[in-house]
């Protein structure tokens, strides 16, 4: 199927798709849509987010609803309610020519009686959540005993989100004969237990996103120790000023952690998980969708129903097991043929995913090492200039202004104005930088002799014994990561230590360096004062308990409960 004319759909269909700028079907389309407009068999399709699925089950679909009649004659599942707005939003559009024909979304967190009162008038399609569709059913207010087909979009999140019952009692409720339809980014145990139950000799198609996205998205990745991911994400933000991405996470409590830590930081970030009420989502993916937002961080699960297109990067802060996972996830950058980068941050021991991947898909992966400080200096620099260089100037009124300006900064020689200009957004850079560390690891001498190079002064990192430290400043007294690697090096005189994981809570933070520097370090604290707070340092001694000198039981209670979680991460 070359083009949309030959699939005989209704002239009202192809006249709506048209103004949307469909014109030659994608693999997913042109394999679904001529089985389903003449085929009453089942269809297990193995799809991915991005390939036009909606299309491809929703155009058949409309075509095949008879209007004569008010029933409700498809029903589409899917898991959440993003998901299950942006497929009826889609339907509608497609059906716009097409007069008498009803769409129905019905899902949680949403007013159940004004969902009812829609039912009553009679819905031809309904798009619905497991949990809503089958409460609706039980009240006797969605009758799907005449439908003409379900289709199970995004089957294996449904299954992962734990919507097995809901899913096994509404597939109860249907017809006998009925055309089933399954959509799915894998092929969990579960997956195919759910075809084997309630599907009959289903016909098989596959159109995995990573066909069709390879070419637009640059696969790299790379290698730290597990405590640097958090600082590689950092960098690339930072070198990277107009970043739009995504950072996916194995579990809710990491998504929360790095999106605090990126907050705390300054960045323009905040978490999607599956903790959020559905007003927090809304108003989360609102701001994302206005790029409000620059770096949502996410798990798999609750990233599913955001669909945006423009995506510059897809950050894994952990590489899933699964290899179509990744392929899922790499699939929402590089869309309607704009370039995008899915990065993979590993460390040794995960290269045999990378392999996996590569050998069970056209993905090539390719090494680059995290930026470095001085590499995103001159990046922010540039991006500076570049910007005031394209502002656009308002003549007319900046003109009034001119006189006094050019009064105020007579003083200043033309070098020393363009020093000033670009230390105003470039010194936080600087003085975060100056002391930056080569964070990646290396397999090969090529390699090692690189970073020997770069860090004459150093020894190997993963050779080092650090000792953790606590320190009675957090970020209520405006501490960061930066500011503190500053402060040991000030204090130290010497910017020569390794320094470790850094933590900065409310009001206390914690960090390691190595043991060598121990007494040089107490010492040099002695009597200095942080945001006019003296400050106290502590050794942290493995058990919780306080190196020394008051506090009470609470607070030992607390760093305890910090170390066991620190713990608890690494492992």
């Amino acid at each position: 199927m070359q083009n949309f004319k030959q699939t005989n759909l209704d002239s009202n269909i192809l006249k709506a798709i048209a103004e949307m700028g469909f014109e030659t079907p994608t693999p997913i389309q042109a394999k679904t849509i001529p089985h389903l407009m003449t085929s009453d068999k089942d269809l297990i399709a193995t799809a991915q987010t991005g390939t036009g699925k909606t299309a491809a089950f929703g155009l058949p679909a409309i075509h095949l609803t008879d209007l004569k009649y008010n029933d409700t004659q498809t029903l589409v599942l899917c898991p959440t309610r993003e998901l299950c707005i942006q497929i009826a939003k889609d339907i509608a559009k497609y059906s716009k020519y097409l007069n008498g024909i009803n769409i129905l979304a019905v899902y949680g967190g949403s007013d159940i009686k004004t969902q009812i009162r829609s039912l009553n008038k009679g819905a031809h399609i309904v798009i619905g959540t497991p949990g809503r569709t089958k409460d609706l059913i039980k009240r006797k207010k969605l009758n799907i005993s005449r439908i003409a087909r379900i289709i199970l979009d995004e089957a294996d999140e449904m299954l992962t989100m734990g919507f097995k019952e809901d899913l096994e009692m509404i597939l109860s409720h249907t017809p006998k004969e009925k055309q089933t339809l399954l959509f799915s980014a894998t092929m969990s145990n579960k997956v195919v237990a759910i075809t084997q139950s309630y599907m009959n000799d289903p016909m098989k198609i596959a159109a995995a996103q990573m066909n069709i996205t390879a070419e637009n998205v640059k696969h790299i990745y790379y290698m730290v120790n597990a405590k640097e991911r958090y600082e590689v994400v950092k960098r690339i933000a930072d070198i990277n000023p107009n970043i739009y991405g995504i950072v996916f996470c194995r579990t809710r409590r990491e998504t929360k952690e790095i999106a605090n830590k990126l907050m705390n930081d300054g960045y323009n970030a905040d978490t999607l998980n599956g903790d959020l009420s559905q007003a927090e989502r809304d108003e989360v993916m609102g701001r994302f969708r206005k790029r409000q937002l620059q770096l949502l961080v996410a798990t798999d699960v609750a990233a599913r129903g955001l669909d945006v297109d423009d995506l510059s990067h897809v950050i894994n802060f952990n590489l899933p097991d699964d290899f179509e996972i990744y392929v899922h996830r790499s699939g929402r950058t590089g869309r309607a043929g704009k370039k995008g980068i899915s990065i993979a941050i590993l460390h040794t021991r995960e290269m045999r995913k990378i392999r996996e991947i590569e050998k069970r898909t056209r993905i090539s992966f390719s090494r680059e090492d995290v930026p470095t400080g001085m590499d995103i200096c001159k990046t922010r620099l540039f991006s500076l200039i570049d910007k005031v260089e394209n502002v656009k100037v308002d003549e007319q009124q900046i003109s009034q202004f001119m006189p006094d300006i050019y009064k105020k900064l007579e003083w200043l020689e033309r070098d020393e104005l363009i020093k000033h200009f670009v230390s105003t957004e470039f010194n936080r850079y600087l003085s975060y930088y100056k002391n930056a560390r080569n964070i990646n690891i290396s397999n090969n001498s090529k390699n090692n002799e690189k970073k020997r190079h770069d860090n004459p002064n150093r020894n190997d990192r993963s050779s080092a014994s650090l000792a953790g430290y606590y320190i009675n400043i957090g970020f209520q007294s405006k501490m960061n990561p930066g500011r503190l690697m500053g402060l040991i090096n000030e204090c130290l005189r010497s910017s020569n230590a390794i320094i470790g994981n850094i933590e900065i809570m409310k009001t206390f933070s914690f960090f390691e360096i190595e043991e060598e520097y121990e007494d040089k370090l107490i010492q040099s604290f002695k009597g200095k004062k942080f945001a006019d707070i003296l400050i106290q340092i502590e050794k942290d001694t493995g058990d919780g308990k306080r190196g020394g000198g008051g506090g009470g039981n609470q607070k030992s209670r607390r760093r305890n409960q910090q170390k066991n979680n620190r713990s608890r991460r690494r492992r």
